[in-house]
């Protein structure tokens, strides 16, 4: 099974370049200008079976990529819905790859640990992940799933360190 590190989106532009909605932690490592990436796409499809990165940049918090092998609109569309992956078996495997199934259920818990919620799913953004939380209250708070906020994944549950006031955001509109 390979790791998969963003899944490409729709075109951007006419020079091939392509939107990437990220599953890593560290696009600046991952996708540095030059890097090879495996790709996984519908069979038949004539993705090539890897990308070199050509450029990158974010674009009103969007990761857009170029690579060697696209150059133009027409290439971008046909890389639609391609994942950019790392073999399970590469030493730089990340080993932070988490499904939404493998999520649900999970008891949140604070760095003491507190039981805080539960997890009840995880929203997939454009920049970054979020773990949808049901607090013990029952108020639903979002948690960007990076590292520094989610240190922790569990086989039973998660540990979070939010920033000072994140679930008071959410608690807010229900009082």
């Amino acid at each position: 099974m390979n790791v998969v590190l963003a899944r490409i989106g729709k075109p951007h532009g006419l020079q091939g370049e392509v939107t990437v909605q990220l599953h890593t932690d560290d696009p600046e490592t991952r996708f540095a200008v030059g890097t090879v990436i495996a790709t996984e796409a519908e069979a038949g499809s004539g993705v090539p079976v890897t990308l070199t990165v050509a450029s990158t940049r974010v674009h009103r918090g969007i990761w857009l990529l170029t690579f060697e092998e696209i150059p133009d609109r027409t290439g971008a569309e046909g890389l639609r819905g391609t994942r950019l992956v790392l073999p399970e078996s590469d030493p730089q495997a990340e080993d932070e790859a988490y499904y939404e199934e493998d999520l649900v259920g999970l008891e949140v818990r604070d760095p003491n640990g507190e039981t805080v919620g539960t997890v009840s799913g995880l929203e997939i953004g454009p920049a970054q992940d979020r773990l949808v939380v049901t607090l013990t209250d029952g108020v639903t708070a979002y948690v960007p799933f990076v590292k520094r906020i989610v240190p922790v994944v569990a086989d039973d549950h998660v540990v979070v360190d939010p920033p000072a006031g994140l679930f008071d955001l959410y608690r807010e509109g229900t009082e």
